[in-house]
């Protein structure tokens, strides 16, 4: 990133946070800074940035050297880091009074095989933090890539993790600005482009379209778009991703009131399921929590579907009537197993396995069809998740069947197709 870049990401990230300043938790912001609407400084010259070069022994990366051009320095480099060193202030962290970080990260013995070396790693690193809430942002000079940018990281002692490595100090700070917005959730132009980008991947999503809708959510989801999350998720569980998104980290977002439209027919069905148990086998811990501590109101939507599952035919809907009726004739056939199609006896022989498959088979061209009559609840919803609730149709749809059904156009996006 050249200056001419720099100026206008760093122009928005001082307007926003100026925005999302809160006077009753934050410190005060500098007169100067709402004056000018600028977190940073006046523009290091050339001559600055060569003197800080020649005192470290080391020419800087190119993004942190253009943002220096931009910058000498910066404040609130994200929520937890209140000052950037300018040209003046860079040195290497083995020299600082932040030395301690070293010998705290440095482990004896050799790090177990592909493992990093975090002792090492900060004992050669560039510190470009001045001071933080128990954090600190490195540079690496051993760790370049083609373009000549060091290695970036970031690194807290109350995280519980080890130090966040990024691209470069452009990558960093872009994360910075990320975490600023998924924290504060601040108005601005970049609240609304990502906002006008989920909704594109939404449609994009409807159309039959997985991949690139994916990449632009979990973007968006870096931001704090609680929306991108739920869209996300719906897509994950599809392709069989239970892990990056959990269930329950999902539905924790929308227990306040148990009024999000999808809660209660299609999210709480998958906290029953036995891949959303994980290791943990039954009952789920994460619905346990949910009985004993959720509000009211989601407490009763559990105890409604616990009875549910207890009647005969497991009766909660798989979504609107027409979707519903035709996979109820799918299912029907998966446990009635008509003649010609059935399993032999001899559960869970080779037999009876290559029977399930063929009738699998046989009926899976129907649920694909089905598709055509369903409708969304909610603009938030993307593809019938509930049906992986179901112990005979979640055998059905394997990752790779999940995709089929995500490339096919549905809802409000048929008219792609």
């Amino acid at each position: 990133m050249d200056r001419e870049q720099w100026r206008p990401f760093l122009k928005r990230w001082s307007e926003e946070w100026i925005a999302a300043h809160d006077p009753e938790c934050d410190h005060p912001l500098d007169e100067e800074t709402v004056r000018d609407g600028w977190l940073g400084f006046a523009p290091a010259s050339d001559a600055d940035v060569a003197a800080a070069e020649a005192r470290l022994g080391r020419r800087l990366p190119p993004s942190l050297r253009e943002f220096l051009l931009v910058t000498d320095g910066w404040r609130d480099a994200g929520p937890f880091v209140y000052r950037l060193a300018g040209t003046r202030d860079l040195e290497w962290l083995a020299d600082s009074d932040e030395a301690g970080w070293i010998e705290a990260y440095t482990e004896e013995g050799e790090p177990e095989e592909g493992e990093p070396d975090d002792g090492a790693i900060l004992g050669r690193s560039l510190k470009l933090s001045l001071d933080g809430d128990a954090c600190v942002m490195l540079l690496d000079p051993e760790d370049v890539d083609e373009r000549g940018e060091w290695a970036a990281y970031w690194l807290s002692s109350w995280s519980g993790m080890g130090p966040e490595r990024h691209d470069s100090f452009h990558s960093l700070m872009r994360g910075e600005f990320a975490s600023f917005h998924a924290l504060r959730q601040p108005p601005g132009a970049t609240r609304d482009h990502w906002d006008a980008q989920v909704e594109e991947a939404r449609r994009a999503a409807l159309g039959g379209a997985v991949d690139d809708p994916l990449a632009v959510l979990a973007e968006a989801a870096e931001y704090g778009r609680r929306r991108a999350q739920l869209l996300r998720f719906q897509l994950l569980v599809l392709l069989g991703d239970w892990h990056t998104l959990s269930p329950y980290t999902l539905i924790s977002s929308y227990v306040d009131t148990g009024s999000e439209p999808l809660f209660g027919p299609e999210l709480l069905p998958l906290l029953f399921t036995e891949e959303a148990c994980g290791p943990w086998g039954r009952p789920n811990p994460a619905l346990t929590s949910l009985e004993e501590s959720g509000p009211e109101s989601v407490r009763a939507l559990i105890a409604d579907h616990r009875r549910r599952l207890r009647e005969p035919g497991f009766p909660f809907p798989y979504g609107n009537p027409e979707f519903d009726a035709a996979v109820r004739r799918v299912t029907a056939r998966l446990t009635a197993a008509p003649e010609g199609e059935g399993t032999p006896e001899g559960e869970g022989t080779p037999e009876s396995e290559e029977a399930r498959r063929r009738l699998g088979d046989a009926v899976w061209p129907e649920l694909k069809d089905a598709l055509r009559w369903w409708r969304p609840l909610s603009d938030d919803h993307l593809a019938p998740i509930v049906l992986l609730a179901d112990p005979v149709l979640a055998a059905l749809i394997t990752p790779e069947r999940g995709r089929e059904l995500l490339s096919v156009p549905r809802g409000d996006g048929r008219a792609k197709g």
